[in-house]
């Protein structure tokens, strides 16, 4: 039933891997519903552009066990092939720990792991590494290996007699070619729309597929779960007698969002409008919430800067409706923008701060609210992700505008973190909507109460 794609650590190819797969299965004509492991935006829209068919993210920290083995059962099982992309290596987790890894999402949903391997610079030492992968944790089953970046017919022979040796079974050896290359980002890899000549790569990865991968035993792996027919119970649905347009901010600049966050406002008596910044439109009219994703604001600043339209409407949309923006759409609030190059570019001003290029921060945050939001009240906890290399400078709480919350995380002490009033929720972190239903109930009452 259906199996879990992981590696040795990241980018080892859990996603080519992936896509390789999805292009076959589309070329002869089958669905297949893929899922991502953990808090990521940039893989599950690059499985989702070549699927089309949106992947979903399974998250244990966020979503909770029985949140996952629900949404695994009930989408897995809509399709005739079904698998799951891994996050970064098989064991890694929350800090030092397995909490949240790959590995305790394949033994919470009982899935065989398939690893695929970079195998550059690997001959004989292939078998201790795979050796100590399957013994490290004998609950999980290791139903085989694909290898990636073979160099040679000599070197693919080499590792095939390694991984004989020690009785694991060869999936399919993937050459180091052009054609099997993903541009990256400083967040991971690029974001879909960014793939150029997608159905021609589709085309190219199902053939390599069909010459590269042992496809026989793929079909047995990627069977899909057994459909239950039940709709997801888990997601708050309440039946409203008026209709209140959400607005979405979705453009090149913003798009990390989780697939069920529009599910949710819309079953929910909130429409949603899609909302482009970068082409400089007004907030729609009929818009009585704003929700800003995060995203990639940093590589269009100068363009953002340059939509006043947009900038201005956010402005006059802010002293009357609630916006929610996360990360880089917190960013848009702020005052400005400091590019790459060290640029300042200005942006919507309703929020006090500067945003400019910093270190990585990144891990799960459990946030405990200090002050009112659309989202949320005074002591209530949620749990989020970070995920941003830029930073805010210069950033003060006034009259105004308050800080939103304390947040902590592995390693990290206790800080002030976010900004927020009654019609504001500006912050770092991402939420999963879907699987913390006050944040839901808090979003509609604040949207109907400013309607």
């Amino acid at each position: 039933m259906a199996c879990v794609i992981s590696a040795i650590s990241s980018n080892s190819g859990k996603t080519l891997l992936s896509l390789l797969l999805i292009s076959w299965l589309k070329s002869i004509n089958k669905t297949v519903q893929t899922f991502k492991a953990g808090p990521d935006y940039l893989d599950t829209q690059q499985l989702t552009a070549a699927s089309n068919k949106a992947c979903r993210n399974l998250d244990l920290i966020l979503s909770g066990e029985s949140w996952v083995k629900e949404n695994f059962n009930h989408f897995g099982g809509l399709t005739d092939f079904s698998f799951v992309e891994g996050v970064m290596g098989l064991f890694d987790g929350i800090g030092s720990s397995s909490k949240g890894s790959t590995a305790e999402l394949a033994k919470v949903l009982n899935l065989p792991i398939i690893l695929i391997v970079d195998a550059r610079g690997k001959a004989a030492s292939l078998a201790a590494l795979i050796k100590g992968f399957k013994e490290h944790d004998k609950e999980l089953k290791i139903a085989g290996v694909v290898l990636n970046n073979v160099q040679s017919t000599r070197h693919e022979q080499i590792l095939l007699e390694v991984l004989n040796q020690i009785n694991v079974k060869s999936l399919g050896s993937l050459p180091s070619c052009k054609d099997l290359h993903l541009p990256v980002r400083h967040l991971g890899l690029a974001p879909a729309h960014e793939i150029l000549d997608l159905e021609i790569k589709v085309r190219k990865w199902a053939s390599i597929a069909k010459d590269y991968l042992d496809l026989e035993s793929f079909k047995n792996l990627l069977s899909a779960p057994k459909s239950n027919n039940k709709s997801i119970n888990f997601l708050p649905k309440k039946q409203s007698e008026s209709i209140h347009p959400i607005a979405i901010a979705e453009d090149d600049a913003f798009h990390f969002r989780y697939q069920e966050t529009k599910e949710l406002l819309e079953e929910n008596g909130m429409p949603t409008i899609t909302w482009k910044p970068l082409e400089n439109e007004q907030i729609p009219k009929e818009a009585r919430g704003l929700i800003i994703p995060g995203g990639f604001p940093e590589h269009h600043a100068n363009q953002l800067s340059n939509s006043t339209i947009s900038l201005n409407s956010i402005k006059r949309f802010s002293q009357k409706f609630p916006i929610y923006a996360e990360c880089g759409g917190m960013m848009l609030l702020g005052k400005s923008i400091f590019d790459f190059e060290g640029r300042e570019h200005s942006m919507a001003g309703v929020l006090p701060f500067k945003a400019k290029k910093g270190n990585l921060k990144i891990g799960y945050r459990e946030a405990i609210s200090k002050n009112k939001s659309p989202i949320t009240t005074p002591g209530k906890k949620l749990i989020g992700h970070e995920f941003h290399r830029w930073e805010i400078i210069n950033g003060n709480y006034d009259s105004k505008i308050n800080c939103l919350w304390d947040i902590k995380g592995w390693n990290i002490d206790i800080k002030n973190e976010g900004f927020c009033n009654h019609l504001i929720h500006a912050s770092w972190i991402h939420l999963h909507w879907a699987s913390s239903p006050l944040i839901l109930e808090n979003w509609k009452r604040s949207v109907i109460n400013y309607a």
